[in-house]
């Protein structure tokens, strides 16, 4: 038998899921970030949107908070260990910064699409004070996904040159 769930209930599940995602996401990040020795762009792109997402958590904070609920444990605990263990496959790769790069540059497109629709959620079930941290999130996840795509063919450019050379490419 299917569960119904109010609109309130559902953005409260929503919220909860967006906080565990950008949890994973923090997981991602931090271990790619100190692997990046030869490419300083993306370091420090990488860099900045980590203290992007520690912002966006403490958005969604407030905004569970003033709706007197919280994130949830459990999914934040899951998410971040997920996170962690493929930023770990990654560096088995020979050619790690790359497949970073394209897997990042998916996620962030989820996270684009999961914003969009807790914006629209937001809306239906009437917390549309939460609508402003929420689109500032997405605003952020957008410039990010667009740096990514942005810059992957000079990374890509920058791997071929150190792999054809006695350099180490992947990172």
């Amino acid at each position: 038998m299917a569960k119904t769930m109010s609109a309130r209930g559902v953005f409260l599940d929503r919220l909860r899921n967006a906080h565990a995602m950008k949890k994973q996401a923090l997981s991602i990040m931090q271990p790619q970030l100190n692997r990046l020795e030869h490419y300083p762009e993306m370091s420090a792109l990488r860099d900045r949107h980590i203290r992007e997402t520690e912002g966006q958590i403490e958005r969604l904070d407030v905004i569970l908070s003033g709706l007197d609920t919280s994130a949830s444990g459990l999914k934040d605990m899951g998410l971040s260990l997920s996170g962690s263990m493929a930023a770990v496959g990654h560096t088995l790769a020979g050619d790690e910064i790359l497949k970073n790069s394209f897997a990042n540059h998916a996620f962030e497109n989820f996270e684009i699409a999961a914003y969009m629709s807790l914006i629209t959620t937001a809306e239906l079930s009437g917390a549309v004070s939460a609508v402003p941290a929420l689109q500032q999130n997405l605003d952020q996840e957008r410039r990010m996904a667009a740096a990514i795509a942005d810059g992957l063919d000079a990374v890509t450019r920058l791997y071929l040159q150190l792999a054809a050379s006695d350099e180490q490419a992947d990172i």
